[in-house]
């Protein structure tokens, strides 16, 4: 962590400060500026720049209660929902979605995704592809990461990668996905309450503030003389984008969304903004700040929602606490992105780390299931209006198309204008590493 002018005091200029910003790992890092808008114009980005929004549904959602109602299967086994018709003929999904039935056209359901290896509860498989098995020196960096690594920041004053997960109890439950290997300058910026505001100079001048960047320079130098760990370069990019950010104010206002008019905030809603059990927020404004942020640079954005480990009282959980906020600010957002005319840039994906038992427990609940789940994909150019994956008549075994997590995010990395398969990266120990474990790009998005 890095804090730029500390805690209450007051400094040397007499000017009396609370903490002024702390920043969680800050990236400039990627390519040069021609490269990189070489790279952008390959992936077919004019006025606006590709991104990736994420939303981690945190302990893993019950997919054959959302989007793969088994209703010809023994009661103990298809539960109390009822699925309804959707905007594509011959699409359904459950009653409690009606707003992302509405706009199935511009969706993609995933019935069939696989790859927890055990059914742990852990955010790393979404924002890897991977397990968290066999990991090189480093460990696997997130897809926001390796993202910000490759792409950089688009504009001063925005981070590349910025994580709308707050802590929580769980800690994998908070996580935004972790930089691995690519170390502390490609982690994810995480904005949260005080410091909000601190985000602008407000009344310093940005000369004084290089006066001090000066200052940390010299401490910086003698101590990367010390460091051969590579955490200095990363502290280096932290300070670098930390200056970017007090001298503009263009991240501040991508997260006040009182900006935006009443109709859109009121199309979002607000949902609640405190931490569900050990889990994540059911922050319906997180939505609306995922696309703010995107629209104002912001390559990768991840939030994590709710918490879905509904070992009892699944169908009163999802019913009366979680599916309706789901439904209305998933589809809030991704209606917004076509109406903005942001879709095409802009890809979307919404899952959870592994599926739920067929058959309903004791307790009226579904327990862990790593042999299938489900997701959900939209904008990012993909082809949208089907389904793609089947499982069985009881809902615990994939029938047709297997899709691994890595085959997502190859997929996600393509539409951003990354080769999944070309591309590699260092590890700690310099061995060139793919950005996915072997898995190709999904024929029936492209």
């Amino acid at each position: 962590m890095l804090s730029i002018l500390g805690k209450p005091r007051a400094l040397c200029d007499g000017v009396n400060r609370r903490e002024f910003l702390t920043i969680g790992s800050l990236a400039m890092g990627g390519l040069t500026l021609p490269s990189l808008l070489q790279a952008e114009a390959q992936a077919g980005i004019r006025s606006s720049h590709k991104a990736i929004i994420m939303i981690y549904m945190v302990g893993a959602p019950s997919h054959q209660d959302m989007y793969d109602l088994k209703m010809d299967a023994p009661s103990e086994i298809r539960g109390e929902f009822r699925p309804i018709a959707s905007s594509v003929p011959g699409i359904q999904i459950c009653e409690h979605m009606p707003c992302i039935s509405r706009i199935m056209d511009k969706v993609v359901p995933l019935r069939s995704v696989h790859g927890s290896p055990n059914g742990a509860h852990d955010s790393f498989i979404c924002y890897t592809g991977r397990t968290t098995a066999n990991q090189p020196p480093g460990g696997w960096p997130s897809v926001g990461s390796v993202v910000s690594k490759m792409r950089g920041s688009t504009t001063a004053g925005m981070p590349p990668f910025v994580g709308l997960a707050p802590n929580a109890g769980h800690p994998p439950y908070g996580s935004p996905g972790h930089p691995g290997f690519l170390g502390i300058g490609h982690a994810a910026f995480r904005p949260s309450g005080p410091a909000q505001k601190d985000m602008v100079l407000q009344g310093i001048s940005e000369d004084r503030l290089k006066d001090r960047r000066t200052l940390l320079g010299s401490f910086d130098r003698l101590r990367r003389d010390l460091d051969s760990s590579g955490a200095m370069k990363g502290m280096d990019e932290i300070t670098s984008q930390a200056i970017s950010i007090l001298t503009s104010s263009r991240l501040a206002e991508a997260l006040d969304v009182s900006r935006e008019p009443k109709h859109v905030r009121d199309l979002y809603g607000k949902g609640d903004p405190k931490n569900y059990g050990d889990g994540a927020p059911r922050n319906l404004e997180h939505f609306l700040v995922a696309r703010r942020l995107v629209e104002a640079g912001a390559r990768v954005v991840t939030l994590n929602f709710g918490r879905w480990d509904f070992h009892s009282n699944n169908f009163a959980g999802l019913r009366d606490t979680h599916l309706p906020l789901f439904d209305q600010g998933l589809a809030a957002l991704i209606q917004d992105l076509h109406d903005r005319g942001m879709a095409d840039d802009v890809s979307v994906v919404a899952w959870g780390e592994f599926g739920r038992t067929p058959r309903i427990n004791n307790n009226a609940g579904r327990d862990h299931w790593p042999q299938v789940g489900g997701g959900l994909v939209a904008g990012g150019g993909i082809r949208t209006g089907h389904v793609v994956g089947a499982t069985d008549r009881l809902g615990g075994k994939i029938e047709d198309r297997p899709i691994h997590f890595g085959e997502v995010l190859a997929t996600l990395y393509h539409q951003m204008g990354i080769n999944p398969q070309a591309t590699t990266l260092p590890d700690l120990s310099g061995r060139p590493q793919y950005l996915v474990d072997g898995f190709r790009t999904m024929p029936e998005l492209i």
